[in-house]
């Protein structure tokens, strides 16, 4: 990827982590059955962000490493 790629990747993954962030802060339902729901999405959601910090992570590595344009 070239830094313009690595720079709108970054931008997805943070706006996708402010998402799941807000999902999680949201609290449940209080509906017993979409609660039940919730809560599995909830283990899924954690993935996805342990995911997309990691990605994340790599990704401003390889800003902070690379050249002003390239």
């Amino acid at each position: 990827m070239n830094k313009q790629q690595l720079i709108q990747r970054r931008d997805e993954l943070r706006e996708r982590l402010a998402a799941i962030k807000r999902d999680l802060r949201s609290g449940l339902d209080r509906d017993l059955s979409e609660q039940a729901v919730q809560l599995e999405n909830r283990e899924t959601l954690l993935e996805i962000g342990r995911l997309a910090e990691q990605e994340l992570a790599t990704i401003e590595q390889q800003l902070s490493t690379s050249g002003p344009l390239d």
